[in-house]
C-alpha cells in the first residue's frame, strides 16, 4: 500500500512538471507572436476608435477614419480631418489591444499619394511641423519627399495676389496636415 502512495505522488509530480512546462511554452509563444506585431497592425483594427496621437508638433485627437502604410487620418471633433505621418507619431493612446493577421493595413498608398490627392482638391490646409510651427496655404506640388505650399491666409482663395510665399516642407518634418 505504501508503494502505491509513493507511485501516486510521483505521478502527480510528473503531471505538475508537465503542466508547468506547457504553461512556459504557451507564455513564450505568446511573447514571440506579440514581438511580430507592429503598432500599425493594431491601428488597422482600430479604425472607428477615438485616439490621442502625440507628435512633436502637438497632439491630434479624434476618431481614426483611415490609414495607409505611413499615415493616419483622424477626424477631430470641431475640426476637419488631420493627416498624420506615422514617422511623426511619438505615442498613441486608444489603440485596440489585439491585431488581426487577416486585417491588412488599410490603404496601400503612402503619404505622398495622400498629399497629392489633397493637392488636387485645392483646399487650403494648415501644415504643422515637428518643431511646433505651422503654415497655411494650398499644396501646389508634391515631390518624392516633400510638398510645396503656396502660402496664403486660410480664409483666402489661392490666387496669385493672395500668395505671400512658397514653402518647401520635407515629409520628415510634417507633424500633421489639417484642412484649414
Amino acid at each position: 500500500m505504501r508503494w502505491q502512495e509513493l507511485f501516486m505522488d510521483l505521478e502527480a509530480q510528473l503531471v505538475a512538471a508537465e503542466r508547468q512546462e506547457l504553461d512556459a511554452q504557451v507564455a513564450e509563444r505568446t511573447r514571440i507572436e506579440r514581438s511580430a506585431v507592429h503598432w500599425l497592425d493594431r491601428a488597422a483594427v482600430s479604425v472607428g476608435l477615438d485616439l490621442a496621437v502625440t507628435t512633436p508638433g502637438g497632439p491630434v485627437r479624434g476618431r481614426l477614419e483611415d490609414l495607409g502604410k505611413d499615415w493616419l487620418l483622424l477626424d477631430e471633433p470641431g475640426r476637419r480631418g488631420a493627416l498624420v505621418p506615422t514617422a511623426a507619431v511619438t505615442s498613441v493612446v486608444g489603440l485596440a489591444v489585439r491585431s488581426d493577421d487577416d486585417c491588412g493595413l488599410g490603404r496601400r498608398f503612402g503619404l505622398g499619394s495622400a498629399l497629392r490627392a489633397i493637392s488636387r482638391d485645392r483646399a487650403p490646409v494648415v501644415v504643422h511641423d515637428i518643431a511646433g510651427g505651422l503654415a497655411t496655404g494650398t499644396i501646389d506640388r508634391v515631390g518624392a519627399d516633400h510638398l510645396e505650399l503656396a502660402e496664403h491666409p486660410a480664409d483666402a482663395v489661392r490666387r496669385g495676389s493672395a500668395v505671400t510665399g512658397r514653402r518647401i516642407v520635407p515629409f520628415a518634418a510634417i507633424a500633421a496636415t489639417r484642412r484649414a
